[in-house]
């Protein structure tokens, strides 16, 4: 993720003044769901980086729109951590007459005057996954990103307790223009703070990139070497690289967290390299926002469990993954598969914690 220089944000909002049509690619929806409705949904994700949005958000979404409503199109567009791009995409569905966007913003702030523009124009905006502070959405959908930094957190400092550890803690947090990401911080933060354990540094993740996360990691373990004795990031690919920054230095990896269950993530619990992940089911919420594009298609309001930044929400609770657990996530039908996960090295461990 960049974030918007002055240029930049000036660019981006003289295109949303013009509604300057951009190359939009559109999955038009098919079969005999119900409805009979022909409105335009937008599907608009922030980055490639995560293999989610590519491999799972997009076609679960894309799926359950054709189930509620065959009729519809879902245009889907991804921004590539470009929120400019973003903003141009937004602004290219609405010229296309979508009467909903769903979007994932690649930056929070920035995605403020795409919510903007679209209730002038008299779409909804759904924000997914990310909320937008700056600007109310129609609705929110999520995972309790609070909660899920406060139990990869926790999770972390039960491990450390259990087994005695000494020294302290590196906290590896996501973008800084992500409104989620300082969420699942304050989480975080909610159960180490207390913890008795020091927290050594943390950092802000640009972007989530990993490679960046990797670099500073690596500082830290020139700097405070054996004094590390756990890492706090805040999703498997922040964890990833902190792990490769260990095994890259010689030194013997710590407990590590992660969130999302990417597969790699996974393997590394199932091997011992990664200590958790977060399981958070994405067809979950792919199809409640389905449902709630849908509810909005039809004239209807969706009804939240709470509010979130003024907005009407609907948020679930995830699940920590550790050794302990995986078998339960790694099954026959589930979202991982053990034909996926059990493959090559990872075969006799999958087998020693009974994934079968």
């Amino acid at each position: 993720m960049r974030k918007l220089s002055f240029r930049t944000a000036a660019a981006a909002a003289a295109a949303l003044a013009v509604l300057a049509p951009a190359a939009a690619c559109s999955s038009k929806t098919s079969g005999s769901g119900g409805g009979g409705d022909h409105a335009k949904v937008a599907f608009l994700m922030p980055d490639i980086a995560s293999t989610r949005y590519e491999q799972y958000d997009a076609p679960l979404f894309k799926a359950k729109m054709r189930e509620l409503c065959g009729g519809c199109e879902v245009l889907y567009q991804n921004a590539n951590a470009d929120a400019a791009k973003q903003q141009q995409q937004a602004t290219s569905a609405l010229a296309q007459g979508a009467k909903v966007i769903v979007i994932d913003p690649v930056d929070s702030a920035a995605a403020a005057s795409i919510v903007r523009l679209a209730q002038a124009r008299k779409a909804t905006v759904i924000a997914y996954d990310r909320p937008i502070p700056a600007a109310k959405a129609d609705f929110y959908v999520s995972f309790d990103n609070e909660k899920l930094g406060q139990m990869i957190g926790q999770s972390l400092v039960d491990k450390l307790k259990g087994s005695k550890a000494q020294g302290g803690l590196l906290q590896v947090n996501g973008s800084p223009t992500d409104a989620a990401a300082a969420l699942i911080k304050k989480g975080v933060h909610s159960a180490v703070d207390p913890s008795g354990f020091k927290l050594l540094a943390e950092y802000d993740t640009p972007g989530w990139e990993p490679a960046k996360a990797q670099e500073w990691v690596t500082g830290q373990i020139s700097k405070f070497h054996t004094q590390i004795a756990g890492v706090a990031a805040a999703n498997d690919g922040t964890g990833g690289a902190s792990i490769a920054a260990f095994k890259a230095s010689g030194v013997d990896v710590p407990p590590v967290t992660g969130n999302d269950a990417e597969l790699a993530a996974v393997q590394r619990v199932v091997s011992g390299d990664q200590y958790n992940t977060i399981s958070k089911p994405i067809k979950i919420v792919a199809e409640a926002a389905a449902v709630a594009a849908y509810d909005f298609v039809q004239g209807k309001k969706p009804q939240g469990n709470t509010t979130l930044f003024d907005t009407p929400s609907q948020l679930f609770v995830p699940t920590v993954v550790t050794q302990q657990n995986v078998k339960d996530v790694v099954k026959a039908g589930g979202a991982l598969e053990p034909k996926q996960v059990c493959t090559g090295v990872y075969a006799q461990a999958c087998t020693k914690l009974g994934i079968q």
